[in-house]
């Protein structure tokens, strides 16, 4: 760049730092800036102002204001205009950079938790302008490219095991606010990783909801299924044996052990919780039976209908024994998903009510795209990739199992 030669009025300058320093140190970025975009013109013109030369390019064609926004505050910059060839600036470039980094600065600080106005607030602390709770929301609208490519990417892999489950956050629709459901399922992959492969929102848990959710993940090409894990929802039930009717659910054991603790009087709840942890133990499925039956002969008479829900559905909550012992610690159970629930209702208290169902899957999408990219790194040391890749010499057993819940279903 050619060098500059900027003009300042020391007596305004002197004057302001007599009064307000900010203001004065505004004028005198105003100024540099402004001289900045004069030198930047003649540069690309390769002329001065009314200068007659042969290796001019183009004309000059008056000028135009624009607003900067600084530490400082807000400046007024006077941007040239040129008659044929736009007029290029790197201020505005490095601007661009800046207000780019601002917006996923505060994108970010949404996802972790940080409330809208909070988010504001810091914003107009470090950058001496106000962002309002809703120009915020505004500038996270952004992320619904990014979250929608995830939410629908094709799922390529073959997932053996995956566990679903719904959670509820508080929505503001037609001016009344209510609670929707907001599906997840997450799987393990072949080498053991686990992934977030799908959410969505509905206003409600139904046997149509779940179908709509499943359907979705199967075209979008979910296969390799063997083991689905979730609670009893008979609208998730509904929904595997419409979209894959050969693979077996696995109930989860802890929402299968509070269903039963629920029924049974508290002061016996201690010792059967630990007999429960007992039969879901056994080193098989005939040791598990035989643990169910003294259970049941035990407590028949103090808790009748604890011990229906125990012996109803025991075969639901012992799919997994079907497997190698090891793969059953992981995969017997929806804890995983339990505990990530948490981790979304704990981003959500912030926010409270959230205006419009866009904005869940918004800022609750963006924060499963993180767990995911944690999953992508997390250490599998600790888990049998050697029996997971014996899973497919199980087929036969677990289509059986498959059908025989599928009779039950449908009596």
């Amino acid at each position: 760049m050619a060098q500059l030669n900027i003009t300042l009025n020391q007596e305004e300058i002197l004057q302001l730092l007599s009064s307000n320093r900010d203001d004065a140190f505004k004028k005198l970025l105003q100024d540099s800036l402004n001289t900045i975009l004069q030198a930047e013109s003649t540069e690309q013109l390769k002329a001065e102002k009314y200068e007659r030369s042969e290796e001019r390019t183009d004309s000059r064609n008056g000028t135009r204001e624009r607003q900067l926004t600084t530490r400082l505050g807000k400046i007024d910059l006077v941007v040239p205009r040129h008659r044929d060839v736009p007029f290029k600036s790197l201020i505005f470039d490095n601007y661009k950079r800046s207000e780019a980094a601002l917006v996923a600065s505060m994108a970010e600080m949404v996802i972790a938790g940080v409330s809208t106005r909070k988010v504001a607030k810091v914003v107009e602390t470090l950058c001496g302008t106000s962002y309002s709770k809703s120009m915020v929301s505004e500038v996270c609208k952004d992320l619904d490219v990014i979250v929608n490519e995830f939410r629908n990417r094709p799922l390529t892999n073959a997932y053996p095991f995956v566990l679903i489950d719904a959670t509820y956050f508080k929505v503001r629709n037609d001016h009344r606010i209510v609670s929707k459901a907001f599906m997840v399922a997450y799987a393990t992959n072949t080498e053991g990783k686990r992934e977030v492969i799908g959410f969505d929102l509905f206003d409600n848990e139904t046997n149509n909801t779940w179908f709509m959710f499943m359907e979705s993940l199967r075209k979008r090409g979910l296969h390799g299924v063997r083991v689905i894990t979730s609670d009893a929802h008979p609208g998730i039930l509904y929904a595997i044996k419409k979209v894959f009717p050969e693979v077996p659910w696995q109930r989860c054991q802890t929402h299968f052990s509070r269903n039963i603790l629920d029924k049974t009087p508290s002061k016996y709840q201690k010792g059967l919780h630990s007999e429960l942890l007992e039969m879901y133990h056994a080193s098989t499925i005939t040791e598990a039976r035989k643990i169910r039956d003294r259970i049941i002969s035990d407590y028949n008479d103090i808790a009748p209908t604890a011990m229906e829900c125990l012996d109803a559905g025991f075969e639901s909550a012992m799919t997994i024994m079907v497997l190698p012992e090891r793969l059953r610690i992981y995969h017997r159970t929806s804890n995983h998903i339990e505990r990530l629930n948490r981790e979304l209702k704990r981003r959500s208290t912030v926010i409270g009510v959230f205006p419009n169902d866009a904005s869940v899957i918004r800022i609750m999408g963006s924060v499963l795209m993180d767990v995911h990219k944690t999953f992508a790194l997390a250490n599998l040391s600790g888990y049998p990739k050697k029996q997971l890749q014996s899973v497919d010499d199980y087929i036969p057993q677990l289509k059986e199992i498959a059908e025989e819940q599928l009779k039950l279903l449908a009596a």
